[in-house]
């Protein structure tokens, strides 16, 4: 394990380090953190690391496994009242959603919507990507986000029809449900701070806004280009991220010491 860079500001406080994912976990305090976010390689075979090509092509015993042991960690560093949020394909989500059901309470299956129409074999095509919500116990903090009204882009009407809601809906938005079709899981090429997938801010920002708590601690073992911890960052929590890749956590590194030269 690496340790890459430790931000002790006013606002920014956090550590990022650079190793395994399930050793850096296992470093962490039991009942420490209050929000945990898992995006674990999908294990598609992507390029995630040109000096280890096999990373995201276990046998899919080992890749269950090695991910259920991630798990088990997670659990125990959440302090009672805290939140996991895991990201993952419908396939290995209701597999890891049978594994810490008991361990943790189960929350939502949030289904946030997949933008393209590529069907895959003797398949529907997968039109979401599943974000499971657990918490350990009651959740200590919970805000319910309100959004925006849709409207269409062309000739800028509501896509629905709220009735007499409408006058509410427009000054107080609508509930966020366990259906997310307003934003995309894949961010656009030009907004990326990677080659490789990245999940859009507002995402992150959504599930601060859920479940994020300042002072609190926020733990993401799969940092990648750092999106959940800025978010966390930004929410006024202490982090501590990790990612096996270097280039990865110098990526963090350096959006989060753009952060600390906006505060100056």
């Amino acid at each position: 394990m690496k340790n890459v860079r430790t931000f002790l500001g006013a606002n920014i406080r956090g550590t990022i380090v650079c190793g395994d994912a399930l050793d850096f976990l296992k470093g962490l305090k039991k009942d420490s953190a209050s929000l945990v976010f898992l995006d674990p390689p999908f294990n598609l075979g992507k390029p995630y690391s040109s000096e280890k090509r096999n990373l995201d092509r276990r046998p899919e015993r080992d890749y269950q496994a090695w991910i259920e042991n991630v798990l088990i960690e997670a659990s125990r560093i959440i302090k009672p009242g805290g939140s996991l949020y895991l990201y993952h394909i419908p396939k290995w989500a209701l597999r890891f959603g049978f594994f810490l059901d008991g361990r943790l309470e189960f929350r939502h299956w949030i289904a946030i919507s997949m933008k393209n129409g590529f069907a895959r074999g003797m398949r529907l095509y997968p039109a979401h990507y599943a974000l499971l919500w657990f918490t350990k116990g009651d959740p200590a903090n919970f805000k319910r986000p309100k959004i925006a009204p849709k409207k269409c882009r062309h000739c800028d009407k509501y896509v629905k029809d709220y009735g007499g809601y409408r006058s509410i809906i427009e000054e107080k938005g609508i509930n966020l449900s366990d259906f997310w079709e307003d934003l995309s899981p894949v961010r656009h090429a030009d907004k990326k701070h990677r080659k490789l997938n990245e999940l859009p801010s507002v995402l992150f920002n959504r599930v601060m806004e859920m479940s994020g708590s300042p002072n609190e601690l926020y733990v993401d073992p799969f940092g990648g280009s750092g999106s959940g911890v800025v978010a966390a960052a930004g929410a006024g929590m202490k982090f501590a991220c990790c990612d096996l890749v270097l280039t990865n956590c110098n990526i963090v590194a350096r959006r989060l010491n753009a952060l600390v030269g906006s505060e100056d």
